[in-house]
């Protein structure tokens, strides 16, 4: 997996972007009862503090990164991924290790 990159987002209903900084290190955990999407992708803290969600939409996931749908099958429960860039629009990370 150490080539998937991805999107991040939904920042905006937490805490925003300045919760992320480039090579830190962040959780992706599957959200199974999530009711909006059934193949959502949480990203958190280590202590479970969610940030965001992997991009899961035509309209979100930046061009060259996976949707959530693409990666939710690499891994079983958490995964995690090293954020890369930090723009005004989105972040990019990438996936690192499934679990």
């Amino acid at each position: 997996m150490n080539g998937t990159f991805i999107t991040i987002t939904g920042m905006q209903y937490y805490f925003g972007k300045e919760v992320f900084r480039v090579d830190q290190i962040v959780v992706l955990e599957k959200e199974r009862d999530n009711e909006n999407d059934d193949e959502a992708i949480r990203v958190c803290s280590d202590a479970g503090v969610t940030y965001g969600y992997v991009a899961n939409s035509i309209y979100t996931v930046a061009r060259g990164t996976k949707s959530a749908g693409r990666i939710y099958d690499l891994f079983k429960q958490t995964a995690h991924a090293k954020i890369l860039f930090i723009t005004r629009e989105s972040i990019i990370a990438q996936v690192l290790v499934g679990e």
